[in-house]
């Protein structure tokens, strides 16, 4: 009985710690986010910069429309390689009030925008990644990274690459209509 009390109280404090969230890179009214709050959704990520390297237009809306709602907000950045890492992070952060989000991620897959991709030397992708990352922080915001574990590996060259990005946030990405992480590595 014991053992059946233990993990009742294991799965008690998962399903506690647990919480639904949605990222969106197109404009949603209030009433949409409040739909979302009122099944059970606590968080909204919309896109604050875009593949080809400028400040999505939504952006500044989407956040007000999902903190209007009752939403926590954070930020995505979608960055273009071959643009500048700081130049990018000071747009983005001069367009976007700190007010209105708490983190930035930084998304590493694939950039299908002309001039944007990754490129093939893994460690200039890391240096660069990491130049975001430092950026960042330098406009006091916590910094979390979007990614799979097949992007990853093919961008950064492999899944312990980069390894002075491995003390922020990860955002695992990973299309199995399974919310766990039974299948992470």
């Amino acid at each position: 009985m014991k053992v059946n009390r233990v993990a009742l109280l294991g799965l008690l404090v998962v399903s506690t710690i647990c919480t639904l969230g949605v990222d969106v890179s197109q404009l949603f009214s209030t009433s949409v986010y409040t739909c979302l709050k009122n099944n059970g959704y606590h968080f909204v990520i919309p896109r604050g910069y875009c593949s080809y390297g400028g400040v999505d237009a939504h952006v500044v809306q989407n956040l007000n429309n999902a903190k209007a709602a009752g939403l926590a907000t954070d930020i995505y950045m979608f960055p273009c390689r071959g643009k500048s890492a700081a130049a990018q992070v000071d747009q983005m952060m001069s367009a976007i009030s700190s007010k209105l989000f708490e983190m930035v991620w930084i998304d590493v897959e694939t950039n299908p925008s002309s001039g944007c991709g990754w490129g093939t030397n893994h460690s200039a992708n890391c240096e660069y990644l990491t130049q975001i990352i430092n950026h960042i922080k330098s406009h006091n915001k916590n910094v979390g990274v979007y990614t799979s574990q097949y992007m990853w590996t093919n961008i950064m060259g492999s899944k312990t690459a980069c390894p002075g990005v491995a003390s922020h946030h990860l955002w695992y990405a990973h299309y199995d209509k399974k919310a766990d992480f039974s299948d992470y590595s």
